[in-house]
């Protein structure tokens, strides 16, 4: 049985591309019923039933490595967390909230300093110390002086890639000066309420076809509450905790007031950086607040 990968979903449709085509498929019955296990997704690799040069039937979905729900989208290996240095100002809690999400759904982040010609380059070195220490890939971008292009390029090749950040960012622009032609409607998230704004209106895959791999047409994390995170998944999203947190003297430590905290021991060293952990405390607080507000009395 053929198989390909879905790059867009449209009124029932799957468009499946196979090799140098891509299909216009519906999904067999089995996907449509109450108990079905699975529902085909943007970025799923399928099996299908050809019923013509450009038509076929949607039959298995194969298991899928990552899975997004808010967009709703599947395999995507790798986030571009777009944040500039200016204009608007660098936004560590956000970039730190969107940190938790993309470490919770599996993906692999580049953390893109954009704008970074507006800002001293000692800045800039701070804040990139700062993250590739907790071990994220941190890449400052211009598109005025065109730096850092090559290098984003280059973490393209052969991954599905969502693009996320802030309002206001430039992340359109700095798309637009890496692949000339291609036209994404990126979609941009509120600083005041931290939600997206939809600007597209179905998930897309966009090929990359001087590089290999896909870029998702998407409007990025439209959801960035930690209602579906527990009190655990929250301490684990901080990658710079779990190098230490084997070494806490009770199992399912948050890391809070817990004695035996080997992450508050490493923070009282200076292992761990302090405005993140604040992060967190405001994270953990964020959590009780939003269970709270959805407790169903």
């Amino acid at each position: 049985m053929p198989e390909g990968r879905i790059v867009k979903a449209l009124s029932g449709f799957y468009y499946v591309a196979d090799g140098q085509r891509v299909l216009q498929c519906r999904a067999r019955g089995l996907f449509k019923k109450k108990d079905a296990k699975v529902t085909p997704l943007v970025g799923d690799w399928v099996r299908y039933d050809e019923i013509s040069d450009s038509e076929g039937y949607v039959m298995e979905v194969t298991d899928r490595e990552t899975e997004l729900v808010r967009p709703p989208i599947a395999n995507v290996d790798l986030a571009m967390l777009v944040f500039s240095m200016r204009e608007p100002a660098f936004a560590s809690m956000l970039l730190d909230k969107f940190l938790v999400h993309t470490e919770q759904a599996g993906i692999d982040a580049v953390i893109l300093l954009s704008k970074a010609d507006l800002a001293p380059s000692e800045e800039v070195d701070l804040i990139r110390a700062k993250y590739q220490q907790i071990g994220y890939r941190v890449i400052p971008t211009s598109t005025v002086e065109q730096q850092g292009l090559a290098e984003v390029r280059s973490e393209l090749a052969g991954h599905i890639t969502v693009f996320a950040g802030q309002s206001g960012v430039g992340k359109s622009s700095l798309i637009n000066h890496l692949f000339p032609g291609v036209s994404l409607q990126t979609g941009e998230v509120s600083h005041r309420l931290g939600r997206g704004r939809h600007t597209t209106r179905h998930v897309e895959l966009i090929p990359l076809l001087d590089v290999g791999g896909y870029v998702a047409d998407t409007p990025g994390f439209s959801s960035l509450d930690f209602n579906e995170l527990s009190e655990l998944d929250l301490a684990q999203a901080f990658r710079d905790f779990r190098r230490h947190a084997d070494h806490c003297k009770f199992r399912g430590c948050l890391h809070l007031s817990e004695p035996g905290c080997a992450v508050l021991a490493a923070l009282e060293k200076g292992e761990i950086d302090a405005e993140r952990y604040q992060h967190y405390q405001q994270f953990v607080e964020e959590q009780k607040e939003q269970k709270r507000r959805n407790k169903s009395w």
